[in-house]
């Protein structure tokens, strides 16, 4: 199965059709072989790779990068290229600062219901990368969609393939939608400390404390 949603067909030109490629595979094991198969492509000619990972996401979100090619550094996202971003953004350290149980944006990626359903670049690649699973990331300049299609279908692989320019826009996007957040969310705890009564404070503070785990009440000791 292959997803090309906003996928412009390119000419002979290679740069016609760059786009970031998520691909998911049964088995799971395949994708080092499909990043093999990528790098021996790029050696023929046939498309050109700029950077490629097997990731695997873990159940809290967290992805780790199994193996890689390119030139970018993906442990330090913030000098990396745009793979790396994208990793980071959907389960890394930039993660911790866009997201879910690390924040507030990519938490909606990785536990939104509908992100299969959603617009959202980056949500549908999250989408794709299941917890558990090994699937592979890539950043490619194609001829013709059907050379990586055809390729990753022999490994069991169902691609998804968006833009590069969509992609580095919704990370663009989701940094400053981060910022913006925290900005408003420093702004709601100052406002809230000036204008919240005492009797306020004290009926949320018992709102919190009876969402915490009780602890036994300790034996009184007799005389």
């Amino acid at each position: 199965m292959t997803d090309n949603t906003q996928h412009n067909a390119g000419t002979d030109d290679l740069t016609s059709a760059y786009n970031v490629i998520s691909v998911s595979f049964d088995p799971d094991n395949n994708a080092y072989a499909a990043l093999t198969a990528l790098k021996e492509l790029d050696d023929q000619g046939r498309l050109s790779l700029e950077a490629a990972a097997v990731v695997v996401r873990g159940d809290n979100g967290d992805i780790a990068v199994k193996d890689r090619v390119g030139s970018y550094e993906f442990a330090g996202t913030a000098g990396g290229g745009l793979l790396g971003l994208l990793v980071g953004v959907l389960g890394g350290p930039l993660g911790m600062l866009v997201g879910g149980s690390y924040g507030m944006l990519v938490g909606s990626l990785f536990d939104l219901g509908e992100a299969e359903d959603s617009e959202s670049v980056l949500s549908q690649i999250s989408a794709s990368l299941k917890p558990g699973d090994i699937a592979l990331l890539a950043q490619v300049a194609e001829q013709s969609p059907e050379v990586v299609d055809t390729a990753m279908e022999r490994l069991g692989g169902s691609v998804l393939r968006r833009p590069v320019a969509d992609v580095e826009a919704e990370i663009a996007a989701a940094e400053k939608a981060a910022s913006d957040a925290k900005r408003e969310a420093t702004k709601e705890l100052i406002r809230g400390r000036r204008e919240h009564s005492k009797e306020q404070i004290h009926g949320k503070l018992e709102q919190i404390k009876a969402k915490l785990p009780h602890r036994e009440k300790e034996a009184t000791p007799t005389s």
